[in-house]
């Protein structure tokens, strides 16, 4: 996690993936989504329009990015009871500290959830060194996110602007910055090394469309911010992969769009309802679905017992098949299209569920042996 914590530095390691904050482990299996693992994609070969290339001329030097953030990124403490359960176990109580940015001039900082998740008390340090009292707004999990608010003056209240992160591309130039080892204000830069990367959230849900950066983040980053040259957030640092346990220029950021889908719900009702099916899924993808003699699309390789898929006669595969190196469920449903929409990958089916509210009704395309059939669910609600 990307946190400091005094005389003891806890990590979760997940498939080599470090969450970099304080808060909760998470474990090796990503429920309802590909796996527990960074899933690595390949991305088009970007091609900068004249109004790119222009923007990119007029953009800010490091230090003038800097100079105009930094005082929004501040530090975060999290005091947490040692009988909480996660990693303080014991009696007393422990600190930990991650970072996060303001988001709006009401007192609302944006961090990881995992930062701070099993808080008893949290404190916001700006960066003329005063320190206020927080308060948690909402969390996300499922996109380990979170809002806490603190009453401070409108001196030090600068929000910064998110970007849209649709609009990033690989090879961008990025600054970094947060608190990392408790080092507040502390700026590093670097590129999009890709795109598109899956991440395991705290919930084992995945969280998907993630920023990858070589701009060095380590413990104590969690929260703080991915900027671009213009100064804007594109992504809030999470994880890092890591052999060494410190930074190995593999970082990973949720998306600024991410960001402010979920934090406008947070901050006007404190929580992020989801629509859930209750399946675990693969993406079965044209070459080898050819060779697998089966439909492309995304193969539902468990059902939740209970669960809507369950009730609307969703089934799992049975067996497996292995295609050049790859093992591939088979012999259960592969859903092709969602509400007549095409489906392609796990990531396109989890972005439509995901954005459909709890309730509403979808229609799946599935097909089974070849026969292709349409049933329609009514979603739950995504477990926490």
């Amino acid at each position: 996690m990307l946190a400091r914590i005094p005389h003891k530095i806890l990590l979760s390691v997940i498939a080599g993936v470090l969450l970099i904050g304080a808060g909760v482990g998470v474990g090796a299996l990503a429920v309802h989504g590909d796996s527990a693992k960074t899933v690595f994609k390949t991305v088009p070969v970007f091609q900068p329009s004249s109004s790119t290339l222009a923007s990119r001329q007029s953009s800010m030097s490091v230090g003038q990015v800097y100079k105009q953030d930094a005082p929004s990124v501040v530090e975060i403490t999290v005091t947490t009871q040692g009988q909480s359960g996660g990693f303080f176990g014991g009696s007393g109580t422990s600190q930990a500290q991650g970072s996060g940015f303001v988001y709006d001039t009401q007192g609302h900082i944006v961090t990881d959830q995992h930062v701070v998740a099993g808080a008893s008390s949290i404190s916001v340090k700006f960066s003329n060194g005063a320190s206020y009292k927080a308060t948690v707004v909402g969390s996300d999990a499922s996109s380990d996110l979170a809002v806490i608010k603190v009453n401070a003056p409108s001196t030090l209240l600068h929000p910064l602007a998110l970007a849209d992160s649709s609009s990033v591309q690989v090879g961008d130039d990025v600054v970094a910055i947060g608190s990392p080892f408790g080092l507040q204000g502390t700026i590093t830069s670097g590129i999009v090394s890709a795109l598109h990367r899956d991440i395991t959230a705290p919930n084992n849900f995945t969280i998907t469309d993630t920023i990858q950066t070589d701009a060095a983040i380590n413990h104590g980053n969690s929260g703080g911010v991915l900027l671009n040259t213009a100064g804007q957030v594109i992504g809030v640092t999470a994880q890092i992969d890591s052999e060494s346990g410190g930074n190995d220029g593999v970082g990973f950021a949720i998306p600024s769009n991410t960001v402010r889908s979920v934090v406008s719900q947070l901050v006007g009702g404190g929580s992020v309802q989801r629509g859930y099916l209750g399946i675990h899924i693969q993406t079965i993808p044209t070459q080898a679905a050819s060779q697998l003699n089966m439909a492309a699309g995304v193969e539902v390789t468990q059902v939740v017992a209970g669960s809507p898929a369950a009730k609307a006669g969703v089934k799992a595969s049975t067996a497996s098949q292995v295609v050049n190196g790859q093992s591939y469920a088979t012999g259960g449903d592969v859903i092709t299209a969602v509400n007549g929409r095409p489906v392609s990958s796990a990531d396109t089916l989890q972005t439509e569920i995901a954005g459909a509210k709890p309730g509403s009704k979808v229609s799946l395309t599935l097909s089974r042996n070849g026969s292709s059939r349409t049933v329609t669910v009514t979603l739950g609600t995504r477990p926490s």
